[in-house]
């Protein structure tokens, strides 16, 4: 499975939690303006990108603003821990 299919299966189950059926696309905005994420949602999701793919970007001081800049996070290979 691919980077983008594994953050999208993410955020897709994220949302499910919430009720939402709403499309999750890379260019899909994760606030306000797009699948609707707060702080909780983003706290939740970055719990979640943790699990799946044992770092995330919020915890890396990175705060992405859509699924394709979580995308590029994990391709990118990480620094020196």
């Amino acid at each position: 499975m691919s980077v983008e299919a594994r953050v999208i299966e993410v955020i897709s189950s994220l949302l499910a939690r919430y009720a939402r059926t709403v499309p999750v696309t890379a260019q899909s905005r994760l606030y306000a303006d797009g699948l609707g994420l707060d702080s909780l949602g983003a706290a939740e999701l970055s719990t979640m990108l943790e699990m799946a793919f044992g770092r995330d970007p919020y915890s890396e001081g990175v705060i992405p603003r859509s699924v394709e800049e979580i995308v590029r996070f994990y391709e990118t290979p990480a620094g020196p821990r």
